[in-house]
Parts: structure tokens; C-alpha cells; sequence
């Protein structure tokens, strides 16, 4: 049925783990009118729980087990949960301001622009968009979901396991925290489909030994800089991207990518709109369940149906009335052969009301006078960075991602390592 950490569970042994939390955390029949927020150190003791909840009709809360306790409490409060579940069975009763809703999927946006919020999805929709991505995307029906990112979020949770078993095919998740055994694992499984992060990727496609290639991958949640897309690309047989977001749930998929920014078509159960053309993106706008989704992502629609990703809309850079979409900068920066990684964001300018600031990574010292005449070279006036600084790593979440609002008030407050403060 399932393989955690290399250890299989056939469906009786994962039912019984199932039951025993249920007894655990004494879910009985009240547990269809409760909001659980559970923070579980095991994935397999989360997945057994969050099975038992779903099959009661309860809301449930994932929330990441390297969460520390009080902060997991203030975000079950956020989400309206009356109870925290922890580990050993621990119950923590909770007091939420109004009646809380159950039979939901409660999920935390990545705060990416600003505060997480909540966003609570029925199960009927989950079950709607579970059967439109498997039958808007029937390439993996006959591939392994091997899932190397955290179940905690729909991600890995929703795409990754619940659209595996959905399938009918066992999905195996895995720690992404060591390659080489992420690499080993992939070259033992028949067809493997790997789900993980941009940044996960880019990483074994640099480990790969020479000639060797991962049948398929999986990317989403953050655009590929270019150097990594071909890398990336050239590394697997099959390569597959989708674009979601936590209101609706998967909204786009690319069933063969060729281009970074390319999406892919909306999934069957709902409708799409954004702008014309890249010269005119709009807002990207998701119909489902009878509601509107406002992604806050700027986009167009090709002729085909194609979505392409430009930008947050949050994140462009208004540098004295002209547009800058941070990605455009990094694919330049990232193009230089000394640069590994790049960030660019907001920085405050008396003249221009804004400016471009970067961030780079590397494994040696970058020059910055000859980045910025790189990047003058690659770039338009608007466009070229005016604060360059190489730091050891560039600081993203747990779901790969990385804040530029975060990067930014880090620049401002003068607290981003540099590599030389780095090797001290």
C-alpha cells in the first residue's frame, strides 16, 4: 500500500496503525466534528492519523514536525482547530473563537508575501480535485510516486500520496536530506516519478553519475531558473511541472515541459483566466467550487490553453514606472559560470522609488564589479541589480521556496551572512 523511510506497510498494518491512533487521541465518534492540528515527528504515524481523521469526517491541520510547539499552537489557533494532537498521544484542548467547520483540509499558505493564511478546503472538493488530476494526467499511471518532500503539505500530501493510491500504485516517500540515498533508491524502483523541490532536483541532476537519468520528476512551487531547467531537463527521461496554489488546490499541469514558465493546462474541474500575452500578464483567476480564487500571481494564457508563470505579483519590482519580474534577473545572473544560485528582490531607492537588489551564490569568490557589467550586458538599465552580495546560501522554506519580502527586510537589517562572515 505504501513504503515510509524503506519500510513497507501492507494495507492491514497501515488500517491498524490507523486505529490505534484513533484510540490514541480518542477520536471516537465525536472526531467528524473536530478540528485537529497535528504535529508528529514519524510521517508514517501523521499519514496513519490523517487517514483515521479523514475517514471520521474530522478538519485536519498538517502542520511540519520541525515545527517547535508554541508555534504550532498559535497556528492551530489561527486555523480555528480545538485540538492539538502531539506526539505519544498527547491531546492539546484548544478554545477556538467560533464554532470550527470539520470534514475540511485546513493548509497554511507559504507566506511567501507576507503572513501564512488559512485556507479551508472540504473533502468533497479534495476528492473532485484528486479525480481530475488523475485523469487530466494519466502519464504516471503506470510510474512509482516516489515523494522526497514533506507530507505536511499538499504538495507531497495530496499529489505525491493521495493521487498515488488513488492510482492504485504504492507510493514510496523518502528523506530528502541525503542524495546519494535519494539516488540509490530511484535507481531500485520501477519507473519512478519523483516528487520533490526545484532546489532537490537541480541537486541530483548534478550527482547523477554521467549518462545515468531519473525516469520522471516532478517540479512545483517555484519557477526553475534557467541553468537549472536544463539541467534538470537533461537529467530525466520524463519531466513534469504544476502550478497550484493552496485555495484551489493543483490548478495547471505540463504533462511534457519544455520551457520553464510553462505551466501546463488547468485541470478538467475547473476554469482559468489571466492575461494575453507576455507583453499584457494579468492576475491569474481560478473558478472551483463556486468561488474565486485570486492567486496573486501574474500570468497569460497562450493560445493553446497554455499557462505561463510570470511573476508574484508581490514580487515585481517597480523601478520608476517600469515593471521588473525578479526571475528575468536571476536567469541572467545565474547564466554567469560563477553563479550557482540568485535571488533578487525590493530595495528601497530615493529616486527610482525602487531598485533591484541580488543575492548570489557560489563556490568561489564572485567578483561583483564584473557580475554588474554581466548583468548590464544581459539585462536592461531598469533590470541591472544595483546591490550585489554573495552570501554562503540563499535562505528558502521547507517546501523549497524562498520569501523575497523575508530577503529583502534581512538586506535591510543588515542580517545575511556574507561568505566572508560565513567562513569566520
Amino acid at each position: 500500500m505504501i513504503e515510509i523511510d524503506e519500510r513497507g506497510f501492507d494495507r492491514d498494518a497501515f488500517g491498524a496503525l490507523s486505529g490505534r491512533w484513533a484510540e490514541r487521541v480518542r477520536l471516537g465518534r465525536a472526531g467528524g466534528g473536530r478540528r485537529y492540528a497535528v504535529l508528529l515527528p514519524e510521517t508514517a504515524d501523521w499519514l496513519a492519523l490523517f487517514l483515521a481523521i479523514r475517514e471520521a469526517g474530522g478538519g485536519v491541520l498538517p502542520i511540519h514536525p520541525a515545527t517547535p510547539r508554541t508555534a504550532a499552537r498559535r497556528l492551530a489557533e489561527r486555523a480555528g482547530c480545538d485540538r492539538l494532537l502531539l506526539a505519544d498521544g498527547e491531546v492539546e484542548i484548544l478554545e477556538p473563537s467560533e464554532e470550527p467547520q470539520s470534514g475540511v483540509l485546513l493548509q497554511m499558505s507559504s507566506g511567501t508575501t507576507g503572513a501564512p493564511k488559512c485556507a479551508s478546503r472540504p473533502w468533497a472538493e479534495i476528492e473532485a480535485e484528486l479525480s481530475a488530476y488523475v485523469a487530466g494526467f494519466p502519464e504516471p499511471d503506470d510510474m512509482t510516486p516516489v515523494v522526497a518532500c514533506p507530507t505536511t503539505h499538499s504538495y507531497g500530501l495530496i499529489c505525491g500520496v493521495l493521487a498515488g493510491l488513488k492510482r492504485g500504485r504504492a507510493p514510496k516517500i523518502v528523506n530528502a536530506q541525503n542524495p546519494k540515498s535519494l539516488i540509490r533508491i530511484l535507481k531500485e524502483t520501477e519507473k519512478p516519478l519523483l516528487y520533490s523541490s526545484p532546489a532537490v532536483l537541480h541537486t541530483l541532476a548534478q550527482l547523477m553519475p554521467a549518462g545515468e537519468t531519473i525516469h520522471g520528476v516532478m517540479t512545483s512551487g517555484a519557477l526553475l531558473p534557467a541553468p537549472w531547467f536544463a539541467k534538470i531537463r537533461e537529467r530525466s527521461d520524463h519531466m513534469f511541472q504544476q502550478y497550484g496554489c493552496s485555495e484551489a488546490g493543483v490548478v495547471a499541469v505540463n504533462r511534457e515541459v519544455t520551457a520553464a514558465d510553462e505551466m501546463g493546462r488547468a485541470l478538467p474541474h475547473l476554469r482559468l483566466s489571466a492575461g494575453g500575452s507576455r507583453e499584457a500578464p494579468g492576475e491569474i483567476l481560478v473558478d472551483v467550487a463556486g468561488r474565486r480564487v485570486e492567486t496573486h500571481d501574474l500570468g497569460y494564457l497562450k493560445t493553446d490553453g497554455t499557462l505561463v508563470f510570470v511573476s508574484r505579483l508581490d514580487d515585481t519590482i517597480n523601478v520608476s514606472g517600469l515593471n521588473v519580474y525578479p526571475g528575468e534577473v536571476e536567469d541572467a545572473a545565474m547564466a554567469h559560470p560563477d553563479v550557482s544560485d540568485a535571488v533578487a528582490f525590493r530595495i528601497a531607492d530615493p529616486f527610482a522609488g525602487e531598485r533591484v537588489g541580488l543575492i548570489v551564490v557560489g563556490e568561489r569568490r564572485i567578483d561583483e564589479s564584473a557580475l554588474r557589467d554581466w548583468c548590464r550586458a544581459n539585462l536592461a538599465g531598469h533590470q541591472t541589480p544595483a546591490a550585489i552580495l554573495q552570501v554562503e546560501a540563499a535562505p528558502r522554506q521547507a517546501n523549497g521556496k524562498v520569501s523575497r519580502r523575508e530577503v529583502a527586510a534581512l538586506y535591510a537589517e543588515r542580517k545575511l551572512a556574507t561568505l566572508t562572515e560565513a567562513a569566520r
